[in-house]
């Protein structure tokens, strides 16, 4: 499944890179001038799909991955690490964190180019745009698109879809999605023209019945390469019956080339230097979640023949190929990868005669058993076996899934980098595959950090930090500087939606998520542990969940059925009355008994431990949160700011200076307050205040914006001036006072 944005929040609240009057689009004015803060991420290495993985073909060690929620980074040989570079993106145009595509500059290494955008549908309201930067990424021009560019949609790990010619590096090439075709820049990217010689703009859909427009889009042209030593120029096309076409003339007229092999979609096509030669790999989809058959070919432009190179049968297929590579140190060495294997796991193939015969990475020997020509290394990010114990011949660790960039160094023959749906892996030993001997693939995603945070909790005593993740649950993180060695478990619950602990009692946690046996977890360690609770009826999915302040009962707003509370910590659960299906819970943080319940603009009460609820104040917000140590105080935040209650909701003030927020949470006091810091996320920053919303600063920068965050947000109670910041494909930021 795609992952949306935060309830949609930006195309509910930003259209065109302004705030839409009257929407939740956050912003506090009454602030003093920003305090420094340093930003750093809470370790846990990867965490979703890195669709691309980039080598510059003129400096050793200049590489790009791009991710697609997440946005783009460079490798950092020295630091052994991946440094984020759109960072500076806001939420103003968070769609800019969906990496479409990315190229290199093969003659100035300097210059590199991302296409940006998340979606070509509604979900984001603003048009795609072309990023250039002469420094390597650490800052950026924005040329704004005609359309959308899709970073998270169907399709998105075919590619490159930008490229630089390699003769003339001015010239720019972008293979668009949606039907808008193939376009061209002059003038290193500041400029751009549709080449309406290209005579094919694509008809592929993975489900063309899709209202949503997400399955339905046309996914367009898919693929730019270039022959570094001729005037051909190839593009790959979304087109079954039409996959691939040339430009002998550098890109002036254009044709299908004959013979070409029909009936599915080149997702990659790279050129041999030496021999010229085009080969591709195809999928019966675009990926890429799925695609069951496939095929490689080569096209030899001085015969104009193809040949059929498949490593395997297409009736012995049950997967699409993807990942391509060519060895630019040895000409006629490649490696192509299956697109999708997730049983047993995935294959990788290599050839080092131009296709003419292959080895795979792994073979059966007898089944269930297999031989391996390699060995895997998780100890970097030991969550990667993912909590699994499968039987033979199911591997764990897997190599990988969605294997959509392989790569190996165009430097050096020894060293393979590629993307998976959870983490980059690598080797430096890839020619011991001819030797025969192992080589050992290690996770390769140190600093890239692409998680998507759905709600967090930072206890008064225990770990300072436990989360609730989209994908892979969340973890117990005892050291935020540490990878935790696994993820929450027993039950893994899937994607976590919401967790919390009792504010007198922080041993005892709670989290719901979307698992499939169970929905519910509870933990009497301080998160590190879980059992699985008992559920409702009806239940679907995690929705909202709370747990009294001395953990006595728990209310749970699940998803497909109506909101329960039980008081045998998930043992049983009874309908509670008065408050509407899908609504969002908060514990107060000092009654046991005092539970506040949010739908449909109005907040409601529970004075029984969630038993029953009763409505109060009418009010339009999408956070509701408690005070700890505060009694009877509720904050809302929303589209007109935020607001504050003193008396169990019966009322509510306004927070002068604040015209509108996403979320706000709270921490340690500052050194002589008496209340809590105040965390809030806006428009335009994060702010804290020390004076309960009297007046605020500015603890983020320019440069530090993280897009789409936000949704999940947590003070830390011990350390001052410490906040949490979840974000929608960026992991979780921690920020602390500068010198602090």
């Amino acid at each position: 499944m795609p992952r949306r944005p935060f309830a949609v929040l930006a195309a509910a609240l930003m259209v065109a890179g302004a705030a839409v009057p009257g929407s939740a689009a956050a912003e506090v004015t009454d602030r003093k001038l920003a305090e420094t803060y340093t930003w750093k991420n809470v370790r846990i290495d990867g965490g979703g799909f890195v669709p691309g993985v980039v080598f510059n073909r003129r400096e050793r060690n200049l590489i790009y991955a791009r991710t697609d929620i997440g946005g783009a980074y460079r490798w950092d040989q020295a630091g052994g690490r991946w440094i984020p570079l759109l960072d500076w993106v806001g939420q103003r145009n968070w769609g800019y964190n969906g990496v479409v595509s990315i190229a290199t500059d093969p003659v100035d290494p300097n210059r590199v180019y991302a296409a940006v955008g998340m979606y070509t549908n509604s979900w984001d309201p603003n048009n795609g745009a072309i990023l250039r930067s002469t420094d390597r990424g650490a800052t950026w021009q924005v040329t704004p698109l005609p359309f959308k560019n899709g970073g998270n949609m169907p399709g998105r790990g075919q590619g490159e879809r930008l490229a630089v010619d390699p003769r003339d590096n001015k010239t720019v090439y972008y293979a668009a999605e949606g039907g808008n075709g193939l376009w061209r820049s002059k003038d290193y990217g500041a400029t751009w023209v549709r080449v309406t010689a290209f005579p094919n703009a694509g008809n592929y859909a993975q489900d063309p019945s899709d209202a949503t427009g997400y399955l339905s889009q046309n996914q367009g042209l898919t693929w730019v390469t270039f022959d570094e030593t001729t005037r051909d120029v190839f593009v790959g096309v979304a087109d079954k019956q039409n996959p691939v076409y040339r430009s002998s003339d550098g890109g002036s007229t254009w044709s299908r080339i004959p013979g070409q092999p029909t009936g599915y979609l080149a997702h990659k096509g790279v050129v041999d230097p030496v021999s010229h030669q085009l080969y591709i790999a195809t999928s019966d989809t675009g990926g890429p979640y799925d695609g069951g058959k496939g095929q490689v070919w080569k096209f030899d432009p001085r015969t104009g023949g193809w040949t059929d190179i498949s490593p395997v049968g297409l009736a012995d297929t049950y997967f699409g190929y993807s990942g391509l590579t060519l060895d630019r140190q040895k000409p006629g060495t490649l490696i192509v990868a299956s697109q999708i294997s997730w049983w047993p796991d995935a294959i990788f193939f290599r050839s080092t005669d131009s296709g003419a015969t292959w080895s795979r990475i792994w073979d059966y020997t007898s089944y269930p058993n297999t031989s391996k020509r390699y060995t895997m290394d998780i100890s970097a990010n030991p969550w990667l076996d993912f909590n699994t114990n499968p039987q033979p011949p199911e591997a764990t660790p897997k190599l990988g899934w969605m294997n959509e960039s392989v790569e190996i160094d165009p430097f050096d023959s020894n060293r393979l980098l590629y993307g998976t749906g959870g983490t980059i892996y690598g080797t430096t030993e890839l020619t011991n595959w001819d030797r025969g001997t192992t080589f050992t693939i290690r996770p390769q995603a140190r600093g890239l950090e692409e998680t998507a945070v759905l709600d967090l909790a930072s206890p008064p005593s225990g770990a300072p930090l436990v989360s609730a993740l989209g994908d892979i649950g969340g973890f117990y993180h005892a050291d935020l500087t540490a990878v935790p060695a696994a993820f929450h478990d027993q039950p893994s619950l899937g994607s976590n939606t919401s967790i919390d602990f009792a504010e007198l009692n922080p041993s005892v946690f709670v989290r719901a998520g979307n698992g499939d046996g169970s929905n519910v977890g509870i933990s009497n360690d301080g998160g590190r542990n879980w059992y699985a609770g008992q559920e409702p009826a009806g239940v679907t999915g995690g929705g909202n969940i709370a747990i009294a302040a001395d953990a006595s009962s728990i209310v749970w707003a699940p998803a497909g059925a109506e909101v329960h509370h039980s008081t045998s910590r998930g043992g049983s659960w009874t309908r509670s009355s008065g408050l509407p299906t899908g609504a969002k819970v908060e514990a107060d943080r000092v009654n046991p008994k005092t539970f506040y319940g949010y739908a449909a603009g109005r907040l409601y009460i529970s004075t029984d431990g969630g038993a029953t609820f009763t409505g109060r104040a009418m009010i339009d917000a999408r956070t509701l949160r408690t005070v700890p140590g505060r009694a009877g105080e509720v904050w809302l935040a929303g589209p007109n700011g935020l607001s504050r209650s003193t008396d169990s909701g019966a009322t509510f003030t306004p927070v002068a200076g604040v015209n509108g927020a996403v979320n706000v949470a709270f921490g340690k006091a500052a050194p002589g307050s008496a209340y809590p810091a105040v965390y809030a996320v806006g428009l335009d920053g994060v702010f804290r205040s020390d004076n309960a919303g009297g007046s605020w600063v500015r603890i983020n920068d320019d440069q530090h914006q993280y897009g789409n965050a936000g949704e999940a947000l947590a003070g830390d109670p011990r350390v001052y001036g410490r906040v949490y910041l979840g974000t929608n494909g960026r992991g979780i930021l921690y920020a602390d006072r500068a010198g602090s």
